[in-house]
Formats: C-alpha cells, sequence, structure tokens
C-alpha cells in the first residue's frame, strides 16, 4: 500500500489539491492501493502534554489504517517558514509511541514541496528527509518541488500547467518503480 499524506492541517489549502492528484497519478501506475490521507481532515485531539506517554485514540486509528500498512509513503507539504508544516512532525511524533520501528523503518517516501514562491519547498524537503532518514526511511533522491503554484491553476482552480502534470506524472511513476 502507499499512503499519500497531505502535509497541513491549514483548511482550504492548496497542498490537499496537489496530493489529490498525486494520488491519482500513482494509482494510474500501480495496482497498489493508494490512500490519501490529509492531516487538515483529521481530529486533532492527539496534541496534548501526555502525547508523548498516551496515544489518543483517534491517531491510533489512523496509524492503524495509513501508516503500518504502507510500505510507501509521499509527503506532499507546503513551506512553511522556510521549511515544512509542524503538523507533519506532530503526527510523526504521535505515531511514534506505539510500534516505533513499524512505522517508518525499511520503507520507502517521495517527497512533493509546493510553494507560491521560487523554491519549491526545497528546504522544508531536505529538513524532513533527515527526519525521516533518522526513522529508518529511505527517501527518494529525485524531490518534486513545485513552485509558483497559483500560476499553475486554470480558471475551475485545477492544476492545469501541462509541464507541472507531465513532471508529477514522471515523478509518482518513477516512485512506483522505487
Amino acid at each position: 500500500m502507499i499512503t499519500v499524506i497531505s502535509g497541513t492541517n491549514r483548511k482550504g489549502s492548496e497542498c490537499l489539491n496537489f496530493a489529490k492528484l498525486y494520488a491519482d497519478l500513482l494509482q494510474k501506475h500501480t495496482e497498489e492501493e493508494v490512500k490519501l490521507l490529509a492531516l487538515e481532515q483529521i481530529p486533532h485531539d492527539w496534541f496534548h502534554a501526555a502525547m508523548y506517554s498516551e496515544q489518543s485514540p483517534s491517531v491510533a486509528a489512523l496509524q492503524d489504517e495509513y501508516v503500518l500498512p504502507a510500505d510507501k509513503m509521499v509527503f506532499v507539504m507546503p513551506e512553511y517558514n522556510g521549511s515544512y508544516p509542524g503538523s507533519v512532525k506532530l503526527f510523526i511524533d504521535a505515531c511514534s509511541v506505539r510500534e516505533y520501528s513499524r512505522n517508518f523503518q525499511n520503507k520507502k517516501a517521495a517527497l512533493v514541496g509546493i510553494a507560491s514562491g521560487r523554491a519549491g519547498n526545497l528546504r522544508g524537503m531536505d529538513h524532513l528527509t533527515g527526519v525521516l532518514n533518522y526513522l529508518g526511511m529511505t527517501v527518494m533522491p529525485n524531490k518534486l518541488p513545485i513552485s509558483s503554484i497559483f500560476k499553475l491553476k486554470n480558471g475551475n482552480g485545477e492544476i492545469a500547467d501541462a509541464d507541472t502534470l507531465k513532471v508529477m506524472d514522471a515523478h509518482a511513476r518513477a516512485f512506483v518503480g522505487y
């Protein structure tokens, strides 16, 4: 199974649009199950003072459905303050309370950064690579930075830029074979 994580808890973020598109592209290239986890749509009752010793039932359910059964994960994440969103790190931390080594160790990851600016969250992808490597994940070297995201949409709000669609498709195809 491949899990695509839309890596922000901000409602109405463009991140979910890119994550949905990436999940669709993956599904086009594989017969494996592809699941989308949108951090903006999950309960956030797991952020509390005891979260590192007592896992909330809501995060345990997400971990059981999206993290533990996945062989591969794709993190699609916007740039927040020169890095990746804290909600991604918080989710990783919350999952690490239970089944620590089974969550991420010996699994593969792909990173897609999105930004309204020019760098496509390159720095954030590098930061998350260090965390994922520490957890035992192998990160595909070909990271996908997508810049100037608001220029890539058509009048209906859909991602329509031909070059962006082409590189996203090639990246998804490469990750399936990774």
